[in-house]
């Protein structure tokens, strides 16, 4: 529902901004709008596909509105009548309200009351235009037209009774150029609304009455007859024309509704003859002709207007006075682009007058410079008579020298051709050359292969020949200790063995002592002592 998003993008800009912080919104507060929003379109749940939206948790106003658009908006249908479409922007008006409101009141002097600043606010954002800052390009503001502030400011002026002054506001616009909200309402309060002598209630009327014309579409109102259905009788109406529908109450105060007359392109109205007083005249409808009468034939031909173009500008999804804006745009645009189409025409009639006259002062000077030449041009002609003789005879040289450059020519392709063999003859030994190269260069690899594999051999004999040497060393101090240690032991055995030996030595005298005569028992003991003895003397050599 791209049409809705486009008449409420002004609103939800201000309270965008009323809650950003460095031209971003934290999603957390813009949750909560989301959730309003949502709610008066009756769709529910629609804030939380923020917390999956983008990465980051912040959101620019253009990133919130694409949001908006494809995440909210577009669930709505695609047919929605003017009336449906004009409620749902009152309602999404009032939340946005609801968030800047407190920003947006702020002022010196107040003199409209919050309502009517509300009203004023809604027309503000219908008027207005969204563009980029001109400070800031990454961010936008709402700015109204001078011409369209001044429409709002001289409805406001005619419904107070006052006398609207067009050249003091064009020069005032001109001044302050693009109109801001705050700049808008402080022109209206200060330059229109200051004056002690209006009442308050006028205020609010008046406010009221320009309210109905922009937002409501109201294009006319007042007292109109009506025949009756059953009874063929006139009665008196307070009826209000929209472009949609022509509702008629009771009284002014529209607080009782009596019916309402649906219109659309398929409705014309006519004038009718009637008797009495009253001028008649006939809406007619697909369903029912209607008669209705006012008191005068000017009011009667009025609301005939209004009728016709309520029927003209019933269809579509965008009211009256947006149409109606977008009309003043386009003539706007068409007067602008006259007044430059006219002033360009005029610059180049100017210029073409310039350049006339510079053209015709130039040709007075060309005839002059023509006489000049024409002396000039019978002397050169001369000139040219004795340079064409010396041409001719350039000529006949220029044939001898063509000759001569052809023979050298001739030469030239036989030296070049010489030149070609000689190159690819060179070419092929620079490839005969290039091949030997590369198998040297094989060769050499393989040679530095086998060189770097002997250098690894005689490495690791090194290392094998340093682990043998360390080995024998090992093996020698093994030896040089074994070698030690035995003899310390013989040392230590001829010291313990020295008392044994003086003891054999005793024995060996007491032996000699003993008598011949022995049994046989004593003569094995005898023998044992022998035997010892002689282990005795064996380790003594050792």
């Amino acid at each position: 529902m791209s049409a809705l998003l486009k008449n409420v993008t002004n609103c939800i800009w201000h309270a965008f901004e009323s809650l950003q912080n460095n031209d971003v919104v934290h999603k957390s507060k813009l949750k909560v709008l989301t959730a309003n929003i949502g709610t008066l379109l009756d769709l529910y749940g629609v804030e939380k596909g923020l917390d999956h939206f983008r990465s980051s948790q912040e959101l620019t106003f253009d990133e919130y509105k694409y949001y908006l658009q494809h995440e909210v908006f577009s669930s709505l249908p695609k047919t929605v009548t003017l009336p449906i479409i004009r409620e749902y922007e009152k309602k999404i008006s009032e939340v946005c309200w609801l968030v800047c409101r407190k920003s947006l009141l702020a002022r010196d002097k107040a003199v409209f009351g919050d309502e009517s600043v509300f009203k004023l606010f809604r027309i503000f954002c219908l008027l207005a235009d969204l563009v980029q800052d001109a400070d800031d390009t990454n961010r936008y503001v709402v700015v109204l037209q001078p011409s369209e502030a001044g429409i709002v400011a001289e409805q406001l002026v005619h419904c107070l009774g006052l006398r609207w002054d067009a050249a003091d506001w064009e020069a005032l616009g001109s001044s302050i150029g693009h109109f801001k909200w705050a700049a808008f309402l402080a022109v209206l309060e200060a330059k229109y609304c200051c004056d002690q002598q209006t009442h308050p209630e006028a205020l609010v009327e008046a406010v009221d009455e320009i309210y109905d014309v922009f937002i409501e579409d109201i294009i006319k109102k007042g007292y109109l007859f009506k025949r009756g259905y059953l009874l063929p009788t006139m009665r008196e109406y307070w009826c209000v024309l929209q472009p949609c529908a022509l509702t008629y109450y009771k009284s002014s105060s529209q607080k009782d509704q009596c019916g309402r007359i649906a219109i659309d392109e398929y409705c014309s109205v006519e004038a009718s003859v009637g008797e009495g007083k009253i001028q008649r005249f006939q809406l007619i409808t697909p369903d029912r002709t209607f008669e209705f009468g006012t008191q005068d034939h000017k009011s009667r031909l009025q609301w005939i207007s209004a009728l016709r173009q309520a029927a003209a500008v019933s269809g579509g999804a965008e009211g009256y006075q947006r149409r109606a804006r977008a009309g003043r745009r386009g003539a706007g645009a068409r007067r602008e682009r006259e007044v430059r189409e006219t002033k360009a025409r005029l610059q180049h009639e100017v210029r073409a007058r310039l350049a006339a006259e510079a053209q015709a002062q130039e040709l007075a000077e060309l005839a002059q410079q023509d006489n000049r030449k024409l002396e000039e041009l019978k002397t050169t002609q001369v000139e040219l008579e004795r340079l064409l003789q010396e041409e001719t005879q350039a000529k006949r040289d220029e044939e001898i020298v063509r000759a001569l450059q052809a023979r050298v020519l001739a030469e030239e392709w036989e030296r070049r051709e010489e030149l070609e063999r000689l190159q690819e003859e060179q070419n092929r030994m620079l490839e005969e050359e290039r091949m030997k190269r590369k198998q040297f260069e094989i060769l050499q690899a393989e040679k530095e292969a086998q060189y770097k594999e002997a250098e690894k051999r005689l490495r690791e004999l090194e290392e094998e020949k340093r682990r043998l040497d360390a080995e024998l060393h090992a093996a020698q101090e093994k030896i040089s200790r074994t070698e030690l240690t035995a003899h310390a032991l013989h040392v230590q055995l001829r010291q313990d063995m020295n008392p044994i030996l003086r003891n054999g030595e005793r024995a060996r005298r007491a032996i000699s002592f003993v008598p011949t005569t022995k049994s046989s028992s004593d003569t094995l003991i005898d023998i044992r002592a022998i035997k010892h003895l002689k282990v005795l003397d064996d380790d003594e050599k050792l």
